[in-house]
């Protein structure tokens, strides 16, 4: 009896001592800073551009506005669910945690509907809808001069990380997310994804990156790559900021109508979070789209280069890439044509170029619908909308 007692003590001291343990190391990796986001915030949401320092997007002096073409005969009232039934649109909206919607066509809003309390002043957080942002970002950084081609290595910017093999690793692979990069993009709260997100110092995190295996031999989606661009940019722009340039470059000259902001990592001379954290309104978000389906040009104005977008949207499936991912947008089908930027939470931002259709899709979650089945609702809408 009293041998078990000693046993069962002795045991309850083992795990004790492998419990602090374990927290030691995981603030020792990640920093004592970065462990307290991770307790205090814990599951990621909508409103986190709310607990993360930012720096402002100021609205266009020059607002521009989609017409009112609002009409039940233009969008379908019901829209095909499961296998032998029809749903209404906005109950399939509203019981599947959507708070925006907007079905664009041409210049005029087919449809635009809030939920949960948000209206078209709402801003979300954008997660990876902020990857084909960026990507539209290093299309201007290319042709204002700052970055000399996709075939510059990343050293050329980031000299840290010769020594790891990235001097092989350029900025298209990152783009392709071929680059080889060690990086788990999952929610392990001892990995590097929750790290980089939560992280005070985050070009502390992304000067210790490494690699796995060469670059150019497979797609892996990783978070890593667009946040190392992140820092590509922030180095070749200084002293101008990532926000500062998207203000001049993009925000004002598409008439954003709302304020809006890019998440940094801490006050000050912090970097951009630019995989993830970008908060902006569902119509601001749409403009994006209304210059791509226009190849960059916005009335009159080439924002962008037309071969910057066609590079983003055609099939390659060279150097290890995926015919469906390319320049950080994801590509829909090959017959179509159609694409979409496409973030955590069910965040889309949908393209369909034949049809001249946008649609914005913000939500708390993604419902009960899994991005296929939204894929298909997006498809079903580009085909039926007038």
């Amino acid at each position: 009896m009293i041998e078990s007692k000693r046993r069962s003590r002795r045991y309850g001291w083992i795990l004790l001592a492998l419990f602090l343990a374990l927290i030691a190391s995981w603030l020792w990796s990640s920093s004592p800073d970065t462990v307290y986001r991770m307790i205090r915030y814990n599951v990621t949401g909508v409103d986190d551009f709310r607990i993360f320092p930012s720096r402002p997007l100021k609205a266009s002096q020059t607002p521009f506005r989609f017409m009112d073409g609002k009409d039940e005969a233009r969008v379908p009232l019901t829209v095909p669910f499961g296998e032998n039934e029809d749903i209404s649109l906005d109950e399939l909206l509203h019981s599947n945690d959507t708070l925006a919607f907007l079905v664009i066509k041409g210049n005029s809003i087919l449809y635009e509907q809030y939920f949960n309390g948000h209206s078209p002043s709402s801003i979300s957080l954008s997660f990876s809808i902020a990857k084909s942002i960026l990507s539209i970002l290093v299309g201007c950084t290319i042709e204002d001069g700052y970055i000399q081609s996709v075939d510059q290595p990343v050293t050329d910017f980031v000299p840290e990380l010769a020594s790891t093999g990235f001097a092989d690793v350029t900025i298209e692979h990152l783009l392709q997310m071929t680059s080889g990069m060690k990086y788990a993009e999952n929610d392990n709260p001892f990995g590097i994804h929750p790290r980089l997100y939560y992280t005070a110092n985050l070009e502390h995190e992304l000067v210790k990156l490494d690699l796995r295996e060469p670059p150019g031999q497979e797609f892996n989606y990783k978070s890593g790559d667009t946040a190392l661009l992140g820092l590509i940019l922030s180095r070749a722009l200084d002293p101008q900021t990532i926000t500062e340039y998207m203000q001049d470059r993009l925000w004002e000259p598409l008439g954003m109508e709302f304020d809006g902001l890019w998440n940094i990592d801490h006050e000050g001379d912090g970097l951009e979070k630019t995989w993830c954290c970008i908060g902006a309104t569902a119509r601001d978000f749409a403009k994006f789209g209304r210059l791509y389906l226009n190849y960059g040009n916005w009335d009159g104005n080439q924002v962008v280069s037309r071969s910057w977008v066609e590079r983003s949207t055609r099939v390659d499936t060279t150097a290890g890439s995926v015919w469906n991912y390319q320049y950080q947008w994801w590509l829909v089908s090959r017959e179509a044509g159609d694409y979409n930027a496409n973030g955590h939470l069910g965040q889309y931002l949908y393209l369909h170029p034949e049809n001249d259709l946008i649609i914005v899709r913000l939500g708390n979650s993604s419902g009960s619908l899994v991005r296929q089945d939204w894929l298909a609702l997006f498809q079903f809408l580009a085909a039926e909308s007038k």
